[in-house]
Order: C-alpha cells, then structure tokens, then sequence
C-alpha cells in the first residue's frame, strides 16, 4: 500500500471546557466535572475522565449523568471563556505552524511537510506541544502521521495529555487491531450495521473489497474503505478568521427607513444562523456592513463566543448597526457577515435551561429543512420582500 509523503499532525485539546474550568479552580482536579445545563432536561457537554469512569459521555442526558455520578460537580459552562481560551491557542499555533487548519474550537490539524529537512517533525511537534501547554496551561494530546485520518486515530490513542507518532510502515500495524468506531466517519447507524456483517476491527473492514462497500454505503463507503486502509488525501486548508457566510441587500430605491434597515438585517442574520447549523458551523466573528448612496461604505466587526443562535447573533447585529448607522443618509446596500467559522454543533441547551426556547429552536429548523429557509421566521425580521 502506498502512502503519499506527508506530515499531518492532529492537536485536540483534552477535555477542553474542564480542563478551562480547572485552570479558574483547580479544587475541581482530579474529581468528576460534568459540562452542561443545570437543568436535569439538559445533557453533558463535556465530563472529565474522572466523570467518564462512571460512564458518563457527551450528549448523555444530564439527569442520567447524575444517576451513574453522583458525586459529580456540575458547571453550567461559559461558552465566552472557552472561545477565549480556543483563540490563545491558536495564536500559540499561528505563530509557529507554518499551515494549519483550526477544525473546530478544540482540535487543529497542521501539515509540516518537509519540516523534517531542517527540524526533525516529532521533535517540532513536542516542542509545540509544550509551547501551548505553558502559555495556556491546557493539556493537549497529538498525534503525527502521513494523513488527517490516521492522526486525528493517533491523538485518540495518545489521549489524555500524550503523543503518538505513526510513521508509514506502521500505518497498517498500527490501524489494523482497533475497533471500526476510531474511524472518524463511521457513526452509530454505519457502526451497527457493519457490526451486523460481522466487522469489528479496522483489518476486516480494510479486507472487504472496496465494491462491496460502495454497494452497502454508496460514495461513503469508498471514502470509509479508503480510510481504514490508511489512505486519506485530504488536504489540511488553511484556516483564516475570514472563512464566513454572508448576505447583503442593494436596494433598488436607496432608503433612510431604519425600522426596516434593521428588520431585513435580523432576517439575513436568522437565515445565517440556521445555515451554520445546517452545516454544523459555528462563528466567531460578527460583521455588519453599510453602503450609502454616495458610495461611501463602512463595516464594523465584533469578536463573539462560538455560536450558532440566532438569539445571540441577532442582538450583536442590532447593536453594530446601531453603532455603525449614525450618518442618517440614503442607504443603497446592507449586509451582514458571520466570520472565524469552524466545525462543531452547539447543542441547543448545552448550557442553556430554557426548554421552551430549546424545543423552538428545533421545531424551527425542522419546518426549515422540510418546507425551506423562508419557511418560517422571527416576526421582528419580517419586512419587504428579500433577495
């Protein structure tokens, strides 16, 4: 088997909201930390290994959390402070990497590539690794391969606080005797069914023919073969805090109607929202823009807590416009843009105890994904007609 000759680390921060909690007060080391709503309603967020032990995991119902740990402390969470302490590792990462992907807002791929000319890779790596741990004091594990799969495998091996290095002759050796569900891919549905042919471990999955696994799995089922065979030609994409969606709107007769300015903004925001979550993204950065009917243009721009609620991301719109519209001339153009996007869904009441707001969330999004975006909307974004 052939392996294409690259340098792809995988760092994902252990137990990312505990271990942030521990460094505020460290009377919760070494002792069961469940992250999530207060609420029994609620579920987990994170636990910390202490917590997991009893057999409590992320999304696991907070009132069963309970029940297996009843010892356990629980934190609702501050989703404020966790973005902060994401951003300072990855300024920690920016600084030294020379490409890097921020995969979500606790684990980051980097492609050191040729490095091992000048600095040998392992050596780099730990040294970074260490780097982050004494600027941020997180624990972060890593793992070093020839490809994002067999790294992202690697760190799950390395967990907690560790290394692992898996070089190209010990891809195979090193895949072949773990359970099919360290495949990033493979979810419960795929696990089970799998599981009900009799595939337990990587090897055997690895040994099915590859037209046998597209006529079960379709185009998943070549991308899923390809991987348990340590092949994975994923590129690692830089990341930049200007990765983001967007909506604008020109208008045909250039206005002063701040009432609707704002309505059309909470619409375009509402529909951004539920596009991230469509997606699975969450953003980081929050840009309103006006253009006036001379041309003039100007943006303003606020760093926010990684979120994908429409609640949250609306009042920022509201209050950079407000900020931002002060010339009271003819507007011809406005727009909204959600930046510093990266991969995660923000369960609805992680850390939130309002069901009944929860219970609209989800309600919402599924008439959007039966009937369309515009399906449904907050009253306060409905105007005239939009683009």
């Amino acid at each position: 088997m052939q392996f294409q000759d690259r340098t792809i680390v995988h760092m994902d921060l252990d137990t990312f909201f505990v271990s942030v909690e521990r460094l505020i007060d460290s009377g919760l080391n070494n002792k069961p930390v469940i992250i999530g709503s207060l609420s029994d309603r609620g579920v987990v967020a994170s636990c910390s290994y202490e917590a997991r032990l009893f057999g409590v995991h992320s999304a696991m119902p907070m009132k069963m959390a309970l029940n297996l740990c009843r010892d356990a402390t629980v934190i609702r969470g501050d989703m404020d402070l966790y973005s902060k302490y994401s951003r300072l590792v990855t300024d920690v990462i920016a600084e030294k990497a020379p490409l890097y992907e921020k995969a979500s807002v606790d684990e980051h791929y980097l492609d050191i590539t040729g490095i091992d000319r000048f600095w040998g890779a392992l050596k780099w790596t730990r040294e970074l690794r260490q780097s982050i741990i004494r600027e941020t004091g997180l624990p972060i594990s890593y793992g070093l391969s020839v490809n994002k799969t067999v790294s992202k495998i690697a760190t799950g091996e390395a967990k907690p606080n560790g290394e692992r290095e898996v070089d190209k002759a010990n891809v195979k050796p090193f895949l072949n005797p773990l359970s099919i569900r360290k495949i990033p891919m493979i979810g419960p549905k795929t696990y089970q069914l799998l599981r009900s042919m009799g595939v337990a471990n990587i090897e055997t999955l690895s040994a099915i023919p590859m037209e046998m696994m597209e006529g079960v799995l379709g185009k998943n089922g070549i991308e899923i073969w390809r991987r348990a065979n340590g092949i994975d030609f994923t590129p690692v994409i830089p990341y930049s805090e200007e990765k983001s969606i967007s909506k604008e709107r020109t208008f045909e007769t250039d206005t002063i109607d701040v009432v609707m300015l704002e309505q059309l903004l909470i619409a375009m925001t509402e529909k951004l929202c539920f596009k991230l979550r469509k997606k699975e993204k969450l953003a980081s950065v929050v840009t309103v823009k006006i253009r006036y009917a001379n041309y003039d243009t100007h943006t303003l721009q606020q760093k926010v807590p990684y979120t994908s609620f429409d609640h949250t991301l609306i009042e920022v719109v509201k209050s950079l416009f407000r900020r931002l519209y002060q010339r009271r001339m003819l507007v011809r153009l406005i727009g909204v843009k959600l930046g510093g996007l990266v991969h995660g869904v923000q369960q609805l009441n992680l850390f939130d105890n309002n069901e009944k707001q929860v219970k609209l969330y989800l309600s919402m999004d599924k008439i959007r994904l039966r009937y369309g975006p515009g399906a449904i909307q907050r009253a306060s974004g409905i105007t005239c007609k939009q683009n």
